[in-house]
């Protein structure tokens, strides 16, 4: 065997054993730093939840009156108002040890249960939106539409058709407004939708 060969697999057998070995005891840092924080957030007591960002649902100023015969736009209606009488509130982002610290653990479940709603809402929103862009009702659409960007939701579509839908009228500066928006959420999405919503608004 090639003695430099030999030499050069040697070296690349030890730096990748050093590499092995620094990523395993970083994995290991970070479970025990996990479940250091885990074990802190289980000791937390309940605290009061009267700070909570509650969301309110203005079902009065949305565009109920038309297409009455859609069954689904009768079912997004109806979720909506069922909702009215929930508490919801935005916690994307946040983890279940996050809450846990923050509220204490006996109010996990009802905080997920908040949460629940807020999924159930941007989505109805959303899928009501959509039926009213399919059907020409664009100015309706946009109301549901700037409601949800305006509670946080992480929907990249309902930046994008909001986006579209005031660049199509030549407002740009609304359009660039949902950046600043889109860049303050907590979600995942957030890099996805600010870099899209950048390319729409900057795309001459």
């Amino acid at each position: 065997m090639n003695m430099a060969f030999l030499a050069s697999l040697i070296a690349f057998m030890l730096i990748l054993s050093v590499i092995i070995k620094r990523q395993n005891k970083l994995t290991r840092k970070q479970e025990e730093s996990f479940w250091a924080r885990e074990a802190r957030a289980n000791s937390v007591r309940r605290k009061s939840l009267n700070g909570l960002d509650y969301i309110q649902i203005p079902l009065e100023s949305f565009p109920t009156s038309i297409l009455q015969n859609d069954d689904n736009v009768l079912e997004c209606i109806s979720t909506l108002e069922a909702l009215t009488s929930q508490k919801i509130v935005n916690l994307t982002g946040y983890t279940n040890t996050d809450l846990k610290l923050e509220y204490g653990t006996a109010n996990i479940t009802v905080l997920m249960e908040y949460d629940q709603n807020y999924t159930v809402l941007v989505r109805t929103l959303q899928k009501w939106a959509d039926i009213l862009l399919e059907t020409g009702y664009v100015d309706e659409a946009s109301v549901l539409m700037e409601f949800a960007v305006s509670t946080g939701t992480d929907i990249s579509r309902t930046y994008y058709e909001l986006a579209d839908y005031w660049i199509s009228r030549g407002e740009q500066f609304q359009a660039e407004r949902l950046i600043t928006m889109a860049e303050n959420l907590r979600s995942s999405n957030k890099e996805k939708i600010v870099r899209h919503l950048r390319e729409m608004c900057h795309s001459d």
